[in-house]
C-alpha cells in the first residue's frame, strides 16, 4: 500500500513540474560573442498538434538588438509530442551556420534541453524559460 501511494506522489510530483509545458518563450545559451536569443514555441500555423518556435528577440552582449535580420524567422519546425515533454520528429534552423538539423526537444521546470543531430551525432543547448512580467 505505502509503495503505491508514494508512486502517485511521485506521479503527481512530476506532472506539475511539466505542468506548463513547451509553449513560451524560451532563452537560448549565450553564444562566444556574448549574445542570445529568444525563441517563442508553441503550435504551427500549419498544424496545430505539432509545435513550432519563433525567433521573437535577439540580444547582444550590450542589450536587445531590434534589427536583427532573423526576427520572426521559423527556428523549430514541425516538432510531435505524446506527452508534452520530450518532442522529436521536426527540425531546428541554426541561424549562425545557416543549416538545418533534426531535432529533439525535451522539458525540465524551467528548462529545455535542446538537441540538433546528424545521423547518431546530437550537439545541445540548455535553453532557459523567459519569465514574463
Amino acid at each position: 500500500m505505502y509503495r503505491f501511494s508514494y508512486l502517485l506522489l511521485w506521479l503527481a510530483a512530476s506532472a506539475i513540474a511539466s505542468a506548463e509545458g513547451i509553449d513560451g518563450i524560451w532563452s537560448t545559451e549565450r553564444s562566444d560573442s556574448g549574445g542570445h536569443l529568444e525563441v517563442k514555441i508553441g503550435p504551427c500555423e500549419s498544424d496545430a498538434k505539432r509545435t513550432c518556435g519563433v525567433i521573437s528577440a535577439a540580444f547582444s552582449k550590450d542589450g536587445i538588438e531590434p534589427d536583427y535580420e532573423h526576427l520572426g524567422k521559423l527556428m523549430i519546425k514541425d516538432m510531435k509530442s505524446a506527452d508534452g515533454v520530450s518532442f522529436s520528429g521536426g527540425t531546428i534552423w541554426d541561424p549562425e551556420k545557416d543549416k538545418v538539423y533534426k531535432s529533439k526537444l525535451k522539458v525540465k521546470g524551467d528548462g529545455l534541453k535542446v538537441d540538433g543531430c546528424i545521423a547518431f551525432i546530437c550537439i545541445g543547448q540548455n535553453w532557459t524559460r523567459v519569465n514574463e512580467t
